[in-house]
C-alpha cells in the first residue's frame, strides 16, 4: 500500500479512537477528556495484542513529527484570554517548572523500574 494511504488509513483509525473516547465521555458523562479515554482505549486495545503496533506506528509518527501544528490553537486561545493570567506570571511560571520537574523525574523513575523488571534484577 501506498505510504501516503497508509498514513491516512492510521490516522482514521487514531481519529475513530479518539471519537469513540469522546462518545463515551458524552453518554456517561465523565470529567474524564474523551481524548484521554480514546487513548486509554488505544493502550488497552495495543496491550491486549488487539491492535498491532505495526498498524498504528506510520501514523503515529506522521502527527507526532508534525505535533507543533497541533498547539497553534491553543497558543492563539491562551493568548486570546491574555487577561485572566495577568499578574500571575511568576505562579504560572513556579508551577510550570514544578510540574516539568515532577513529570520528569517520575518518568524516569518508572523507566529505570522498567528497565529492572525486563532484566529481572527488581525486587
Amino acid at each position: 500500500m501506498n505510504k501516503a494511504v497508509t498514513i491516512i488509513v492510521q490516522f482514521i483509525g487514531l481519529y475513530f479512537l479518539y471519537w469513540l473516547g469522546s462518545a463515551i465521555q458524552k453518554v456517561l458523562n465523565l470529567f474524564i477528556p474523551g481524548s484521554v479515554i480514546g487513548l486509554i482505549l488505544l493502550f488497552v486495545l495495543l496491550s491486549f495484542k488487539v491492535v498491532s503496533e505495526r498498524w498504528i506506528q506510520q501514523g503515529a509518527g506522521f502527527m507526532i513529527t508534525h505535533l507543533p501544528f497541533f498547539f497553534i490553537p491553543a497558543t492563539v486561545g491562551v493568548i486570546s484570554y491574555a487577561y485572566i493570567f495577568k499578574g500571575k506570571g511568576i505562579l504560572l511560571i513556579a508551577i510550570g517548572m514544578l510540574s516539568t520537574m515532577l513529570v520528569m523525574g517520575l518518568s524516569g523513575v518508572i523507566a529505570q523500574m522498567m528497565v529492572q523488571k525486563k532484566e529481572g534484577s527488581y525486587e
